[in-house]
């Protein structure tokens, strides 16, 4: 059982983390905590020094100090050298957007995009966007590769989490059909709502392997008024899946040559 103030102290840090400048008002809404309690999550993380008022203005900020939380994670840098070239030339290619993300807890993680490389985008994503795992392409595709006891584990975890409708996490477990994902070696998702412009893209996301392990979701994301997701499948999924085969050879290389 997750310790409630905890989470909520984490996600209103997150919140102002990723937007660099919120009100009160907004990390509340941001966070999903109430306003009383959110200021009280504030007051403690400007005593702990993690972020600021900044001058002048009601609004608070994160300090440098929220760098060192991250000073005992390492990770394999491989993976985004080695996808990079790949993605660059396939949104050369296809126009659309292309993205890496590996999930971390019950979220998926970008790692790198290439949304600046192309005009067929909203939004702009950098590094460190994070999506709900089963509200993307990405995040069902990750579920669907997991081990069996792993991706229970990843739905007990949002069971206890108290921002999850359970409603909504039954029918979206209902539509996550394992044995479908993996025998066709992709998941979709027909309307994007947790990102920066709901409802107004879609996604199609395709594994990539290490040594036969799974070791990340690349996702190609599209207008919704551009094409319908069948169309998007029949175009555009041999490529996909062409690159992300040529992304998990040059990896399962570099893990043999070390």
């Amino acid at each position: 059982m997750p310790i409630r103030s905890l989470s909520r102290s984490i996600a209103a840090l997150k919140a102002i983390n990723e937007h660099g400048s919120l009100t009160m008002m907004a990390i509340s809404k941001a966070s999903r905590v109430p306003y009383p309690t959110a200021c009280r999550i504030v007051q403690t993380l400007l005593f702990e020094g993690l972020i600021e008022q900044e001058p002048s203005r009601k609004r608070y900020r994160p300090t440098a100090l929220v760098q060192t939380l991250s000073h005992g994670f390492q990770h394999r840098d491989h993976l985004v050298s080695t996808a990079r070239p790949h993605i660059v030339e396939l949104t050369r290619e296809v126009g659309w957007p292309i993205s890496i993300a590996i999930r971390v807890g019950r979220r998926m993680m970008l790692r790198d995009s290439t949304h600046a490389n192309t005009a067929l985008t909203f939004e702009n994503y950098y590094p460190g966007f994070s999506l709900p795992i089963l509200d993307s392409a990405s995040g069902r595709l990750s579920l669907a590769f997991a081990a069996d006891e792993e991706r229970e584990m990843i739905l007990g975890w949002m069971r206890e989490m108290p921002e999850v409708e359970l409603d909504y996490l039954r029918s979206a477990q209902v539509s996550l059909d394992v044995e479908k994902i993996r025998a066709n070696g992709y998941a979709v998702q027909g309307r994007n709502h947790y990102n920066r412009t709901p409802g107004k893209t879609s996604s199609i996301a395709v594994p990539i392997f290490n040594d036969g392990e799974f070791e990340a979701a690349m996702t190609m994301v599209f207008f919704v008024s551009a094409m319908k997701l069948d169309t998007a499948i029949e175009r555009y999924l041999p490529t996909l899946k062409a690159c992300a085969a040529a992304i998990s050879s040059d990896l399962s290389g570099i893990s043999t040559r070390g």
